[in-house]
């Protein structure tokens, strides 16, 4: 607790930061670069890799998908490095730099999801959290991503897949942050406090909720039995 005065500035240069980088849609950018349109006027609306996928072709979503998740990587990069050279100035243990790359993370998705570029209106920051997921803790990342495909293959609904993994993603974090690096004291960069396991798991719940919020519109599909399963209906030209 005596640390949190050394990390408000910190605090408020990674959220700022991630936040803008969030805020580039690449699905609108590659959507405009290869058929002259704007993807939230296709499909069902969405500035997702997914709507790219089915309203302009593979190649676009292709491009989508690998700077959509590059830009998680990144703001997670850099959260984490800004707090581990702020805790270095400080005497801060080398954990800080976790928080770094959590609120990054979330930060980055909530610029995805309310982009300042495009009037608030953008995607539903699955790829951009699994790219988060992936950086913070690769443990929570395979039973994410698995719960992903195996529902992706049950169902073939991707937003459906898609909420089964966004709510994985706080229960793994909890259970492996509280019963394994907690108790077994199993992480290579140091002690691991009660407070991270929470701040963590408050973070990974906040992102489950937001891609619920943005998913109510298919949430609504899918107790109708209307949602759609994955396809290519268009072709590129």
């Amino acid at each position: 607790m005596g640390y949190i005065k050394d990390f408000i500035l910190p605090s408020l240069v990674v959220a700022a930061v991630s936040y803008l980088l969030g805020s580039l849609s690449f699905s609108i950018i590659f959507t405009k670069l290869f058929s002259k349109t704007d993807i939230r006027t296709l499909g069902s609306g969405n500035a997702g890799t997914t709507n790219v996928l089915r309203s302009v072709g593979p190649s676009a979503a292709l491009f989508t998908l690998v700077f959509d998740f590059a830009k998680g990587v990144i703001s997670v990069l850099i959260g984490r490095y800004v707090f581990l050279y702020a805790a270095g100035l400080v005497g801060a243990p080398a954990i800080a730099g976790d928080y770094g790359a959590y609120l990054a993370g979330l930060l980055c998705v909530i610029g995805h999801i309310y982009p300042l570029y495009y009037k608030f209106k953008g995607g539903k920051g699955v790829l951009t959290s699994s790219a988060m997921i992936a950086m913070v803790d690769w443990r929570v990342f395979v039973i994410v991503i698995a719960i992903f495909i195996i529902m992706l293959l049950i169902t073939r609904i991707v937003s459906l897949s898609s909420l089964a993994a966004a709510w994985s993603f706080p229960v793994s974090n909890f259970l492996l942050a509280y019963f394994v690096d907690y108790h077994l004291n199993v992480s290579v960069e140091g002690p691991v406090f009660l407070t991270y396991v929470f701040v963590s798991t408050a973070i990974a719940a906040a992102m489950a909720v937001l891609l619920t919020v943005k998913h109510k519109s298919n949430i609504e599909r899918i107790k109708n039995g209307t949602e759609k399963k994955i396809s290519v209906h268009h072709k590129e030209k």
